[in-house]
């Protein structure tokens, strides 16, 4: 066998920086045929890959990616789909580079081999030659079951146990299944056709998709159990209840949450006002709070709101971010500025309850604290002025109250969040289950969907008992 050639990592191509801050356009544009041959070509087939280890649902890395070394795309999509609902979408979102890619043995001495990318490049061929094949269903069991929320882990549960032979009906509170796929990711980083897309496949297999049902109110989830004959629930009903700072000003015109900021313009298409009639402030200088990929998300679409500067205001350095280094560098490049160590104090507002500015002080990092992280503290006397006319709270979501406070056997822990066995998903309520952010507050989506996954197999065995 000929000797294995070097190959350098293949660089994805992307629209240019000065062009995509003005539009909603996806920003990489995806692995031509030749370039995702190439760069499976570099995986190293190992006997004992330690990928697989570092991804929630366990997807079979070496032989997708082998397939797609072969040329053969078809193969690459159904080898995905044995483990993966939804490959398109984490291609694209998933945090790659501390997970498979950080694990890839390749990655010791070169760069890792782009195993999201070409989990992308799989999913997306599938889709656009129209070769997307339903699985192979088991026998009908009889047996119903409920899902709360399409988000991720919703639908990895539907997926899962629909094959399994179970009748699934996916109740969403929204107007469109997606979870925070459709009303958090924006469609420069997530086309909204993709997450259409892997939602008509669950519909293809029998998946029943109930929207604007919202759980906790039209229904609990006791009604649910006995007198809509459901044998079980899983809850995946997110993480949509904004973090606020809890300082002056904050009840301003022109301060958002992220969630109603990132919903406006996703969900709901405010950046093509007026033929979608839903607002959204289209501030000249915004200021967006937080480092994570909420934050991220917020200050690129300011700018393709058109803001003339999107500043990202954060309290830590910029190690400590915890946005993927791929969405803080995508922001800087298309001109997000980062004002790192910095907290603000209070937001300041004109006569008319507008906003027009925000007064921050200067931080310096003292010794770690319970995250491992330094913990940030202020500069005496380092207060000064940012001027600006919207603010964007992105510094976390924490669990939706609605199912928990509606169903008193279910516990939550004193953030809210709902207690399920980390294994199962299995809570204290007898037939209902739970995963994704609801019990775990806000995290990734592939955690969601390893959480889903677990539980389909939990509830499989429990209605198999029943």
């Amino acid at each position: 066998m000929a000797p294995r050639e070097k190959t350098p990592r293949q660089p994805m191509p992307e629209q240019e920086p000065k062009v995509r801050a003005r539009n909603f356009d996806e920003v990489p544009l995806g692995y031509s045929h030749e370039t995702a041959i190439k760069e499976a070509k570099r995986c190293l087939q190992c006997k004992k890959p330690k990928c697989r280890q570092g991804c929630p649902v366990e997807v079979l890395i070496p032989q997708f990616i082998g397939k797609i070394a072969e040329g053969d795309f078809a193969g690459a999509a159904k080898t995905l789909k044995e483990k993966n609902s939804l490959p398109a979408v984490c291609g694209r979102v998933c945090p790659q580079e501390t997970q498979c890619e950080e694990l890839c043995i390749l990655g010791k001495k070169e760069e890792p081999v782009a195993i999201g990318r070409l989990e992308r490049f799989a999913a997306d061929w599938e889709r656009n030659e129209g070769k997307v094949e339903i699985p192979e269903l088991a026998p009908a069991t009889g047996k119903k079951v409920a899902v709360i929320g399409a988000g991720p882990a919703g639908l990895t549960v539907a997926g899962d146990l629909i094959k399994m032979g179970h009748e699934v009906t996916i109740f969403e509170a929204l107007h469109k299944p997606g979870g925070v796929l459709v009303y958090g990711i924006p469609e420069f980083r997530l086309p909204k056709a993709i997450v259409q897309a892997e939602v008509e496949y669950l519909k293809s297999m029998g998946v029943k998709i109930q929207v604007n049902a919202v759980i906790g109110k039209t229904r609990t989830l006791q009604e649910l159990m006995e007198e809509d004959g459901f044998d079980a629930v899983f809850v995946g009903s997110g993480a949509g209840l904004p973090t606020f700072m809890g300082i002056d000003g904050e009840n301003l015109n022109g301060v958002y949450s992220a969630n109603e900021y990132l919903t406006r313009s996703n969900l709901m298409k405010a950046y093509l006002f007026p033929e979608y009639d839903t607002p959204v402030a289209r501030g000249k200088r915004v200021a967006t709070l937080g480092g994570g990929n909420v934050a991220m998300d917020s200050a690129r679409t300011a700018l393709r709101l058109g803001a003339e500067a999107s500043i990202c205001v954060y309290r830590r350095g910029r190690e400590e971010m915890p946005a993927r280094s791929e969405e803080i560098h995508h922001a800087e490049e298309e001109g997000v500025q980062l004002n790192l160590l910095t907290n603000p104090i209070r937001i300041i507002g004109d006569e008319m309850g507008r906003v027009s500015g925000m007064e921050c002080i200067q931080m310096e990092l003292g010794e770690p604290d319970d995250s491992g992280r330094r913990r940030p503290q202020p500069i005496k006397g380092s207060e000064f002025v940012l001027e600006v006319d919207t603010v964007v709270i992105a510094i976390g979501n924490s669990p939706n109250p609605l199912i928990p406070a509606t169903t008193p056997a279910i516990e939550t822990s004193k953030w809210g969040t709902i207690i399920a066995d980390e294994e199962t998903g299995k809570t204290t309520m007898e037939g209902v289950y739970a995963g994704g952010d609801v019990v775990t507050g806000a995290a990734t989506v592939i955690l969601a969907m390893g959480a889903g996954r677990k539980a389909a197999t939990a509830i499989d065995e429990y209605l198999k008992g029943k």
